[in-house]
């Protein structure tokens, strides 16, 4: 693997990594996260696809998702595209907007988030 490609990771890498994750595009996709907290943890990862730190932060969580046996419901929030949702999760959770953001879910409330490089599957 070239130099470049270590940084900025490789098309086939992105493109392997995408089912792990469930997309938050509508009402209805934040809903169907929030109800499925009450059957599992749920964490949503607000993402800004125009930050190279986030996108840093989002390679790494993947590559800790990808390792992990952890049975969580995994959803994504690219928060550019879809701000409306990214508002309607800061509201209605009480949770201050950060990008890049992870944000957990159980039983319909957020019991845990955090930011930048303190996002880590690990302390979950």
């Amino acid at each position: 693997m070239g130099f470049l490609d270590q940084i900025f990771g490789k098309k086939e890498d992105q493109d392997h990594s995408k089912p792990l994750w469930k997309k938050i595009e509508s009402q209805k996709d934040l809903d169907a996260a929030i109800e499925k907290s009450s059957q599992q943890k749920v964490l949503i990862f607000k993402h800004s696809t125009r930050c190279f730190i986030s996108k840093t932060v989002l390679r790494s969580f993947e590559k800790q998702m990808q390792e992990s046996d952890k049975n969580f419901g995994y959803y994504f929030l690219d928060l550019l595209a879809y701000r409306s949702i990214s508002n309607e999760i800061e509201s209605r959770f009480e949770v201050v907007h950060q990008s890049p953001q992870l944000i957990v879910l159980e039983n319909g409330k957020a019991i845990y988030n955090a930011s930048h490089q303190n996002i880590d599957l690990d302390k979950i």
